[in-house]
């Protein structure tokens, strides 16, 4: 039996790092590896930062990537299977000293921070263009790092990943996820440009986890979300 490498951005709760050190990504690649008949190994990328995982992919120290947002800048450089997973940026804000900031159109002259490779990074510098947010702070580290800033002054709110955001919320006294939905991002798995084979393999692994219900179970478990058709719930 062989081994399947694959990288993950650590933690990053509920895709990785929810107690028993499990979530989404893991059991998902899990299931993936036994499909192709290996074992799944999960190299860990500290602070939750896609970036690094890619990096790390395409320096070949992991085979694949999971839990990855499409995006076109990531596309210039790894291959994608299929989404397995429609999210959207949502935003968190420190409630205690915002009250009325309830959505984006709340948040003129305010800072809001987003890691530095993430996807929320372009919303939030296209509402600063407008004039909609007064700043917008990039932070390395993933999600905790924002966060941090975010319960330490640093910024006013946040955007990130939905289900991210929403987990990593939780313990946060005076935070709240104000807002979801406010983008439409594809997750998937990333592989090296170059390997096609190892592509279609995962494709293929994945459309079969889809068609006897694996995927649909694993969304329901830790998302809520068991929808094989993945716009009719975006999280």
């Amino acid at each position: 039996m062989g081994t399947l490498r694959v990288g993950i951005a650590y933690p990053d709760p509920p895709f990785n790092g929810m107690p028993g050190d499990t979530g989404l990504d893991v059991e998902l690649m899990t299931a993936v590896a036994e499909r192709l008949g290996e074992s799944a190994e999960f190299i860990r990328y500290a602070g939750a930062d896609a970036g690094g995982v890619i990096d790390g992919l395409c320096a070949g120290a992991c085979d694949c990537a999971a839990g990855i947002t499409v995006t076109v800048e990531r596309q210039r450089v790894v291959a994608f299977t299929p989404a397995y997973l429609i999210t959207g940026q949502a935003l968190a804000v420190d409630t205690a000293r915002h009250p009325h900031v309830r959505s984006v159109d709340d948040l003129a002259g305010l800072t809001v921070g987003v890691c530095a490779t993430g996807a929320g990074r372009p919303l939030a510098q296209r509402l600063a263009a407008a004039g909609r947010v007064g700043a917008v702070e990039t932070f390395d580290g993933g999600i905790g790092a924002a966060l941090s800033a975010l319960t330490s002054g640093g910024c006013d709110a946040v955007f990130g990943q939905g289900p991210a955001l929403t987990e990593s919320t939780k313990p946060l006294t005076g935070v709240d996820v104000v807002q979801k939905g406010l983008s439409t991002d594809p997750v998937a798995i990333a592989v090296a440009a170059h390997d096609g084979h190892l592509l279609g393999r995962i494709g293929d692994a994945l459309s079969a986890l889809e068609s006897d219900g694996t995927l649909q179970r694993l969304r329901r478990r830790w998302l809520g979300n068991p929808y094989t058709d993945q716009s009719l719930a975006t999280l």
